[in-house]
């Protein structure tokens, strides 16, 4: 008797469950909350490069001790979304094609992934800032590159990278939020004399 129980109760658990035709979730990414960026330029005691910009409230200006001497190397570390925007500085020496087609082979490295590499041309005359953006498209490691120069002295490249696998649905928000601090960096830059 304890037998035909033992069988009965989950047949009957089973049979009562059917009522209802089961169709699963869809698969969903959690959701990010993005808050609204305040921007500031770096403190000019701390600062001593040729070159500012706006950063956002979100990022963390961070420095490779190892390059900083000379360099004017920078981090832009965005902690909540795990995105960083690597900021090099070079003096220019007569040099500003080598820098350039070193800059647009480094972007063209992830043209094997990308779907397409929309380029979108800088120029702001005022404060003599010129470049270009890479802006990809697909699953490539990075998902916007830059160079800005004022053709002459000075040449920065920028280049974001997430410390996640490239899983562009999941990360479009994030993408698209530092994207837009990005332009916003691009846009307030300029070089110091």
């Amino acid at each position: 008797m304890k037998r035909f129980i033992a069988l009965f109760i989950p047949l009957l658990v089973m049979l009562a469950s059917c009522e209802k035709e089961y169709s699963p979730k869809p698969r969903a990414y959690p959701r990010i909350a993005l808050p609204v960026a305040e921007y500031s330029t770096p403190d000019t005691n701390y600062w001593n490069c040729p070159y500012i910009f706006e950063l956002s409230d979100q990022s963390a200006l961070t420095v490779d001790p190892r390059y900083q001497d000379s360099t004017c190397w920078y981090n832009l570390y965005y902690p909540e979304l795990r995105a960083t925007v690597h900021l090099t500085y070079t003096a220019l020496n007569n040099n500003l094609s080598k820098h350039i087609e070193q800059n647009r082979k480094l972007a063209m490295k992830h043209i094997v992934k990308a779907v397409g590499i929309p380029e979108f041309i800088v120029e702001h005359e005022e404060r003599r800032v010129y470049g270009i953006i890479y802006d990809f498209k697909g699953e490539t490691a990075s998902d916007m590159q830059f160079f800005l120069t004022d053709s002459t002295d000075h040449f920065l490249r920028g280049a974001l990278y997430f410390s996640t696998n490239p899983n562009k649905d999941s990360l479009a928000p994030a993408i698209d939020y530092v994207k837009q601090d990005i332009r916003h960096l691009i846009d307030s830059f300029h070089w110091q004399e």
